[in-house]
């Protein structure tokens, strides 16, 4: 699957929630249920650009294992942290915050995937530039 898509998609979305949280949920849902939907949508949207982050990247080295799993787990991780924070706040079943903290590793596991491929990609720019 493209990452430039799947962010593009993520980060549309990403304002039609924000949109509905704030004009739609605002009279409905307590200001707690609320942060914690609006928490789901800050979330995505940062993911949602680090999505579109990896795509650009991976076009310089479109088969990095690092930015593949990255791009997943980051879609994983907006799915996971994000949709469970929505329906949470939607629904005001407080067991779906158990799934949340999977989306919250994924998120860290992609960001580190991606930190290691800059690590290994400035490692080699190093070696080739002497």
């Amino acid at each position: 699957m493209n990452f430039l898509l799947l962010g593009a998609i993520s980060a549309m979305l990403g304002v039609g929630f924000g949109a509905f949280g704030a004009h739609g949920l605002k009279a409905i849902l307590s200001p707690e249920l609320l942060a914690v939907y609006q928490t789901g949508v800050t979330y995505q949207m940062y993911h949602a650009l680090g999505l579109i982050g990896i795509a650009l990247i991976q076009a310089k080295t479109p088969n990095s294992g690092l930015l593949h799993w990255a791009g997943w787990l980051m879609f994983s991780g907006i799915v996971l942290f994000s949709g469970s924070l929505y329906l949470l706040a939607l629904l005001d079943l407080h067991w779906l915050g158990m799934i949340t903290p999977f989306g919250g590793v994924c998120f860290l596991t992609a960001w580190l995937l991606v930190s290691l491929y800059a690590v290994q990609n400035i490692r080699s720019s190093d070696h080739y530039s002497r």
